[in-house]
């Protein structure tokens, strides 16, 4: 597929294909944090509370910070923790979360196969991930990373996060690939429309046969 190519109307074909890791590239997202949880009692609402709670106090989220690598895994951990504990009146642990998340992550094969296919079909590949600096090794471990994408974008390496335009920005720049000629994957409906709006084609991550059907719809319209 040459560099800027078009279609009989004049629109850019898609030339590269950006994916989410977690979601995506993965099993479900919450399917991890139950695992977490489960063995503290700990809720996905009192999580939320607890983290409205940090973000009040100190004035930004802890997660967009941890996610932008402002702040380290063990601080965020042990804030989160301090939090839960005094609201619960009993300790909540939190140590080896990332070590228990990533036994309750799975790759999602269908899609790495997809992706792998994709590449060899010419299409240029990256992942742009919401990630924490400390669990680059982990994930980095589920899948071939190395040989199926051209490039990755960390947030907690890049100090952006999505849905932020800048981190998009880089990633179409280290791509290579103009966004009307780049089709973005997310599991996440917000990070979908800031990548439009940046003039890119997206598909909303639902289940792994929807999203293949539409990466395929896409490529092929």
């Amino acid at each position: 597929m040459s560099a800027g190519s078009r279609r009989h109307d004049g629109s850019r074909r898609i030339e590269g294909i950006v994916s989410d890791f977690g979601g995506v590239l993965t099993s479900p997202l919450v399917d991890s944090f139950v695992g977490v949880l489960d063995p503290s009692g700990v809720t996905f609402e009192e999580l939320g509370k607890a983290m409205a709670a940090l973000t009040e106090r100190e004035g930004s989220n802890p997660l967009f910070e941890l996610e932008t690598g402002r702040l380290s895994e063990t601080r965020f951990l042990g804030s989160l923790s301090d939090e839960l504990s005094a609201r619960r009146g009993s300790r909540v642990r939190l140590d080896g979360f990332g070590e228990r998340y990533f036994r309750h992550l799975e790759p999602n094969q269908p899609v790495i196969d997809h992706m792998r296919g994709l590449r060899d079909r010419g299409y240029r590949l990256a992942i742009c991930t919401n990630n924490v600096r400390e669990w680059e090794a982990r994930w980095r471990a589920m899948l071939p990373v190395d040989e199926i994408f051209d490039v990755v974008v960390d947030s907690a390496f890049v100090g952006a996060r999505k849905p932020e335009p800048r981190i998009y920005e880089i990633t179409l720049e280290r791509l290579g690939t103009p966004p009307e000629a780049t089709l973005f994957i997310d599991d996440v409906e917000i990070n979908c429309r800031a990548a439009q709006e940046l003039g890119m084609a997206a598909i909303h991550f639902r289940t792994t046969d929807q999203a293949i059907e539409a990466i395929e719809a896409a490529l092929s319209s």
